[in-house]
């Protein structure tokens, strides 16, 4: 065991040297800053057709901080996991980031051989590790430090593909990450942790993950939450001028969802007091469902609806479909990302479906131009832009399993 333990040590540590070399040469190679005089490049969603020239340290410091600190926390409360987890998440985080900025910027930002990276390239970057740190929530415990590297090296790429098809190809609409962060970043993790289930050694583990730590941890993490998912959520779609929709939308969803917990819980469960685990996965649930919708909903009652719908679809996933999926299709999913971040992200895109069906300039005014902007210009009738919506959802969770296969 500790020559096992010694040779797992040395090839994270040699796996970890050689990425970052070859990352280093990468960097030096095609990455340069990106200033006032450089080539004017498209940004990544196709309903912001500049650079947001607006864009502020504090929104990009919310957005870090989320992915760094919101995503380890959440996972933290594990019994089993829990010292590990934050230091596996800022891991993945740390490479994610480098291999998003080179990934998408071959894509998005390469212009006269050379990647400029600026405040909106660092901000998809880490939209594309939010979604990978989804991913390594759904099989903690199930992989080594090394197989996550892995993981994450496949797992951008794919991500990045996906958001390509979406946003630029389809001109769908999703600034929040819906279908590109958490419907992808869910079930990649799931198919990943179908693939590598084990029947033996995945019993024994169920039997040793049982019980949580403190709930100071997911007290800490459902802060985080509260504090910097608004700013996560919003940060690619807060325009300068514009009343910023999305972030009082996904305040109003953060409310309603942790409502719904509240209902649903004392129900459903036993216990004498609400776990404060359940008020954060109701809380995620919400971010995810006003990925999509957040800047299309022009009334606060509809993010109200959204979020409360979230956070009932999340809190019977948890209690009724999380023992079917163990137990039926094999899938450990540690941290319930099918119920927090795969079902509302599911939820957010029909919502969002639907409202692009209604996407008329007398209910978005001046910004039916930021949020449909080819319905806006007559590219593409509503009809047209709500059926792209909807075949986005399945070519998401396509993808996602053609990737979880291959990672297995």
């Amino acid at each position: 065991m500790p020559e096992h333990t010694a040779a797992s040590r040395l090839r994270l540590s040699g796996l970890c040297f050689l990425l970052q070399i070859f990352t280093i040469v990468l960097f030096a190679t095609f990455v340069r800053y990106s200033s006032e005089s450089s080539p004017d490049i498209d940004s990544l969603n196709c309903s912001r057709r500049k650079p947001d020239s607006g864009f502020q340290h504090p929104r990009f410091r919310d957005v870090h901080v989320q992915a760094l600190l919101g995503f380890g926390l959440l996972v933290a409360f594990l019994s089993r996991y829990g010292p590990g987890s934050v230091a596996i998440s800022v891991l993945v985080l740390a490479f994610a980031v480098q291999w998003a900025i080179l990934i998408q910027g071959f894509v998005y930002f390469f212009l006269n051989g050379k990647i400029y990276v600026g405040a909106q390239s660092m901000v998809s970057a880490d939209f594309c590790t939010a979604a990978i740190l989804i991913s390594t929530g759904a099989v903690l415990g199930s992989v080594n430090p090394v197989q996550m590297l892995l993981l994450t090296l496949l797992g951008v790429t794919l991500f990045t593909l996906n958001e390509y098809i979406l946003l630029r190809l389809m001109g769908v609409s999703d600034s929040g990450g819906s279908l590109t962060v958490h419907t992808f970043g869910a079930y990649f993790g799931l198919m990943v942790s179908r693939i590598l289930h084990q029947p033996r050694t995945d019993k024994r583990k169920e039997q040793q993950d049982v019980g949580h730590q403190s709930d100071a941890f997911s007290a800490v993490g459902t802060i985080y939450l509260w504090i910097f998912w608004p700013s996560f959520t919003s940060a690619t779609a807060v325009r300068d001028g514009a009343e910023p929709w999305a972030l009082l939308n996904a305040y109003f969803s953060l409310a309603a969802s942790t409502l719904a917990a509240f209902v649903l819980s004392p129900v459903l469960y036993e216990e004498d007091t609400l776990r404060v685990v359940q008020i954060q996965d109701a809380a995620v649930a919400s971010a995810a469902v006003m990925g999509m919708a957040g800047e299309m909903l022009v009334t606060p009652f509809g993010a109200l609806v959204a979020g409360f719908l979230a956070g009932l679809i999340s809190s019977l996933g948890s209690r009724f479909l999380t023992p079917v999926l163990r137990s039926r299709l094999k899938t450990r999913d540690a941290c319930g990302v099918h119920n927090v971040h795969g079902l509302p992200g599911i939820l957010g895109a029909l919502l969002g479906t639907l409202l692009a069906a209604l996407a008329t300039a007398d209910a978005y005014g001046g910004r039916l131009e930021l949020v449909f902007p080819l319905v806006a210009q007559g590219g593409r009738t509503a009809s047209a832009q709500a059926l792209c919506q909807l075949c986005a959802l399945p070519l998401t969770l396509l993808l996602a399993a053609l990737g979880g296969c291959l990672v297995g």
